[in-house]
């Protein structure tokens, strides 16, 4: 993933400091789609909200993450060995699909191929495949095969990025070889959008102009790092354009995210700390991870909280973006049991309070210190997330409210004047309390309602 951090490549002729990448962020480059045809594309998935991300690969086998290659500078040659031991013989994509299912995900998206170049599905003109490894399976077809039954949307990660080609270190250096890196590129994409079936997602990964070079190697007279701000400019073109408008040939209904150099139709947040700001004129996801970590497997990796997720989904939401969240298998394909019960605990939560998230919008009342609001036609629900919260005031709308009540209709006493929408807020153990409004008229989608930190509108149980 683009947030991982890692140091830039040090080659016998190049002398760069070390930079870290903390937090990816989009640079100048087409819009989103924006025309009628993308917002009827991306309505199921806004409608959905919630997705499981998978990350498997060769770097499983090592249990330290999916950059281990690079952040230990493995020799390709001896990391390709690692395929004589991808036998995936506890694999069963069913058994995925299920734990999606019970977590309360609508989509998932497995990583097709990594930056590694380790292919998890056939490729006739490539011997490093999971068809030709130790596995013999195509587990992109299983996978599609299992998800679709179990009826989710169906979603592939894929990255151009190859680390065993120098051409995508030196794409002016080593040309012809950054041709064959993309001449891959395309004709995997390609296989990927014909031999499977119906795609819902194309979850593109380091593409695009500002991973060229790893991010920062450029040549002005000397080599020297770039600055993070500052795309590729070389002569090299991925052709991004060419790829995305042929899959969307293919693939009329697919939406893909804005991590290449081609119009997307959802921007991509990384990590935990990119939650950002309430955004509901552009599609967005976070993406995060269920450990505290990388996203390939680890061995004894912290689990995070069932709180800390559940709050961090729910402020995403709150924000009016979608919440995926990953997973990654061990080496013989079975998902780790631990992560495995944390996610049956969210969907468990989803279960009770799924009402509240599935099919929503983010607003009308922005996010604050006592949480967030979701809406749907005439009913808006508070998520109070601050669990001291006694009163939450919140700046009036102008609409009435006819009543209030908990998710299992028990009522909830408020007030309402010119000035302010005053919840009384139930006692609560709960991660997240959360409060049914009804109101009047339905509420339009894209009005918010800004919320004042600074005149106390927040009291506290002390």
């Amino acid at each position: 993933m683009r947030t991982r951090a890692f140091l830039y490549a040090i080659f016998a002729c190049v002398l760069i400091s070390p930079t870290v990448s903390a937090q990816w962020a989009p640079l100048d480059r087409d819009p989103l789609s924006d025309n009628n045809d993308a917002t009827q594309r991306v309505a199921w998935w806004q409608q959905a909200r919630f997705g499981l991300f998978i990350h498997w690969g060769l770097y499983a086998i090592p249990e330290r993450g999916e950059w281990v290659q690079w952040n230990e500078q493995i020799s390709t040659d001896s990391y390709a060995k690692l395929a004589d031991q991808f036998t995936a013989e506890h694999f069963d994509a069913d058994a995925w699909a299920h734990v999606a299912s019970d977590a309360g995900a609508k989509y998932m998206v497995l990583t097709a191929r990594h930056h590694d170049g380790f292919a998890l599905f056939d490729d006739e003109n490539n011997s490093y495949t999971s068809v030709k490894a130790a596995a013999h399976r195509d587990i992109v077809a299983e996978y599609v095969k299992a998800v679709r039954k179990a009826g989710l949307q169906v979603g592939l990660y894929y990255s151009p990025i190859d680390w065993r080609f120098p051409g995508f270190f030196f794409p002016d250096l080593y040309t012809n070889n950054a041709v064959v890196m993309r001449e891959q590129y395309h004709r995997q994409i390609n296989e990927l959008a014909t031999r499977y079936g119906k795609v819902d997602v194309l979850w593109f990964d380091g593409g695009g102009n500002e991973w060229l070079g790893m991010g920062g190697i450029q040549f002005k007279g000397r080599w020297q790092a770039r600055a993070n701000n500052e795309p590729y400019a070389g002569r090299f073109d991925w052709q991004d354009k060419k790829v995305v408008a042929k899959l969307r040939e293919q693939q009329p209904a697919i939406i893909i995210n804005d991590r290449t150099n081609a119009a997307a139709d959802f921007r991509s947040r990384e990590g935990d700390n990119a939650l950002g700001k309430f955004d509901n004129q552009t599609p967005w996801e976070l993406c995060t991870t269920i450990v505290e970590g990388g996203w390939g497997y680890q061995k004894d990796a912290k689990i995070k909280s069932l709180s800390h997720l559940i709050k961090l989904f729910v402020e995403v939401v709150g924000r009016d973006g979608n919440f995926i969240l990953n997973i990654g298998p061990k080496a013989d394909g079975q998902m780790d049991e631990n992560q495995v019960q944390r996610l049956r605990e969210i969907g468990n939560w989803l279960q009770q309070n799924g009402e509240s998230i599935y099919g929503t919008r983010g607003g009308p009342w922005l996010p604050a210190s006592y949480g967030v609001s979701t809406h749907r036609g005439k009913i808006i629900y508070v998520h109070v997330l601050n669990n001291s919260a006694s009163v939450v005031s919140l700046p009036n709308i102008p609409v009435r409210v006819v009543k209030m009540s908990t998710l299992d209709n028990k009522p909830v006493s408020f007030s309402q004047d010119k000035q302010y929408t005053r919840i009384n807020v139930p006692s609560s153990n709960s991660i997240d309390t959360i409060v049914k409004v009804e109101i009047a008229q339905p509420w339009n989608s894209t009005a918010v309602v800004p919320v004042d930190y600074d005149k106390g509108w927040l009291n506290l149980d002390h």
